[in-house]
């Protein structure tokens, strides 16, 4: 069987559907196929809105971890075309997340990291462990997401944060760790970064601990 990569791949023609804060492109292609030959000609939908970095902030000495409560469109619009439906009434478009935001042109993940959390949560990163990069949704955005742990003094955390001009509105929350598992086992924790990294911090807590203690505060 064949082994296909990035130069199995021709673009035929390109359309673009709407270019602002982000873009949605239309692409005509094909591609090889597993069993030898070329796809028909193909046309698909991407939404590019460039790449992420996401931030799980760890305190390792207090066993605390610091999430964001913040409103999400796209969570509001989910539950709003279920108004009709049977929903549960608890349900709410404020998400529970980690630190993230979008890479700008010429800055690099890891500065990416210590804007955003400084921005989000009021929070000085002490280290960073990188957890690893995924698609978001490959079948129609380009997007990755780079996720990090970060070591963080959790003492004095809290409180609303966020650009103004943004608009944004970011209730910053101290948990414990066992909090943080229930809330993940719970579903509260309801978003792809959040619940990858929080995984990966149950795998790694004790290295982590271990790794972090004697850092200066």
């Amino acid at each position: 069987m064949k082994k296909l990569n990035y130069q199995d791949v021709s673009i035929i023609q390109k359309k673009t559907g709407y270019n602002g804060f982000f873009s949605i492109n239309q692409y005509t292609l094909q591609h090889g196929l597993f069993g030898g030959g070329q796809s028909r000609e193909l046309t698909r939908v991407c939404f590019e809105r460039g790449h992420a970095v996401g931030v799980i902030a760890y305190d390792p000495w207090q066993d605390n971890i610091v999430l964001l409560e913040q409103f999400r469109i796209g969570a509001f619009v989910n539950m709003n075309e279920q108004i009709n439906n049977e929903m549960d009434p608890s349900q709410s478009p404020w998400l529970l997340e980690i630190i993230a935001g979008i890479v700008e042109p010429g800055e690099s993940q890891i500065e990416v990291a210590h804007r955003e959390a400084e921005e989000e949560a009021g929070l000085k990163l002490l280290a960073l462990e990188a957890i690893g990069d995924f698609y978001c949704s490959p079948g129609g955005t380009s997007e990755t997401i780079q996720l990090y742990c970060a070591c963080v003094n959790s003492e004095g955390a809290g409180g609303i944060h966020g650009l103004d001009e943004e608009g944004e509105d970011i209730q910053v929350r101290v948990v414990s760790f066992a909090d943080a598992v229930q809330l993940l086992e719970n579903g509260h924790l309801n978003n792809a970064s959040a619940m990858i990294a929080m995984q990966w911090l149950m795998l790694h807590q004790e290295m982590l601990r271990d790794k972090w203690q004697n850092l200066i505060l």
